[in-house]
């Protein structure tokens, strides 16, 4: 089913938590919601599922508004941050509970049983007890009592974050081929980006609300929609790792953006957006996989900067640097080939056509030729 976000605010007393937010999540669809603590997502989960009620606007879920409709007749099933099973019962019977108290056949409640086992790994765990078992199997058994019900719905509370990094990547992978066999809608909370972007069919980014009436909602679009074409700073510094690059620049009279320690050509299809910004200071957004050891790359429209290397990640097959350009700040994420060293020049390619830019006021991202649409 779809589930609908029509122009929704909730407030807690006088303290808004969501405002205008306005979201179709499409049936059969994996909805990614991310963003960092306090920026609405668990709450707008919570509302799907009929634990928190609507102060302002429309819920729809399958078409129908669900604004009074009691969480137990919403078809919905969610899996929680904690697993939240029974400790006192096996797995059989965690899986089976939902199906008991529904008054189903013995029979068909066991055939059940087996099957979503089955199809979880869980056979040989049906006879113990949580206390039993490991992080992951306690996940896959939560996840197991949510997909038993069948519902219309599923929705994820950062199910992942209780797990170890291995366990975490072996789920992601687990969720994203069930999710593709049961074809059912899925709504899923998380503040990890790379989560995000591993699982969502489209992902939603959230920020805290400020003093000004913008929403929560930044922007929805596939996962490469949102790399590639980020709707404003916020958006762009979320997504991806190590955050994007933000550097202050001048716009020359012939469209060259100098700043602090460089003097680059901008990217074309920036031209037209950029005759109202002559003289002006904009921001220019570079991803550090955009930077590059001069001569490993080939790209239209490179430039060079010259650093001072501040600090160095070395994270096994990359190396993330940390350089001082002028007054200002560069992350680069370089491939490891040569010894670098604290407190040496560094010079780098400059990948001028990934660039992105942005006005400093509004944050928002400068229309460009290909996407001036969007």
């Amino acid at each position: 089913m779809s589930v609908i976000f029509r122009d929704i605010g909730k407030r807690y007393g006088e303290v808004p938590v969501l405002r205008h937010f306005n979201l179709d999540i499409q049936e059969h669809e994996f909805m990614v919601l991310v963003g960092p603590s306090g920026c609405g997502k668990t709450t707008a989960l919570r509302l799907i599922a009929g634990l928190e009620e609507v102060s302002e606007g429309e819920l729809l879920i399958g078409g129908t508004v669900m604004n009074t409709v009691a969480p137990k007749d919403r078809d919905v099933a969610m899996v929680f941050q904690n697993y939240a099973l029974y400790p006192q019962m096996t797995v059989r019977q965690n899986l089976a509970f939902g199906l008991t108290i529904r008054r189903l056949p013995a029979a068909e409640i066991d055939r059940q049983v087996e099957s979503t086992a089955g199809m979880l790994g869980l056979q040989p765990l049906l006879d113990r007890k949580p206390k039993a078992l490991s992080g992951g199997q306690r996940q896959r058994v939560a996840l197991g009592r949510a997909i038993i019900r069948q519902p219309a719905v599923f929705l994820f509370d950062e199910p992942l974050s209780n797990l170890d990094a291995d366990l975490r990547v072996l789920m992601r992978a687990e969720l994203s081929k069930l999710q593709r066999r049961l074809k059912t809608t899925t709504v899923y909370v998380t503040h990890d980006q790379v989560e995000a972007m591993t699982l969502g069919h489209r992902i939603t980014v959230m920020s805290p609300l400020g003093t000004d009436e913008r929403g929560n909602l930044q922007q929805t679009g596939t996962p490469l929609d949102l790399y590639e074409r980020p709707s404003n700073v916020f958006v762009a510094r979320f997504i991806g790792t190590p955050s994007m690059n933000m550097l202050k620049a001048t716009v020359g009279a012939d469209g060259r953006l100098t700043g602090a320690g460089f003097s680059w050509a901008a990217p074309p299809h920036f031209t037209a957006a950029l005759k109202d910004y002559a003289g002006r200071t904009l921001l220019v957004g570079l991803r550090p996989e955009h930077l590059a050891q001069p001569g490993t790359q080939r790209w239209p429209g490179s430039a060079t900067v010259q650093g001072v290397i501040d600090i160095i990640e070395a994270t096994g097959p990359e190396v993330i640097v940390h350089l001082r350009v002028g007054d200002a700040a560069l992350v680069a994420k370089l491939p490891v080939r040569h010894a670098l060293r604290y407190g040496e020049s560094l010079g780098l390619a400059v990948n001028c056509h990934a660039m992105h830019l942005f006005d400093p006021l509004s944050e928002e991202r400068l229309k460009s030729g290909p996407d001036a649409s969007a």
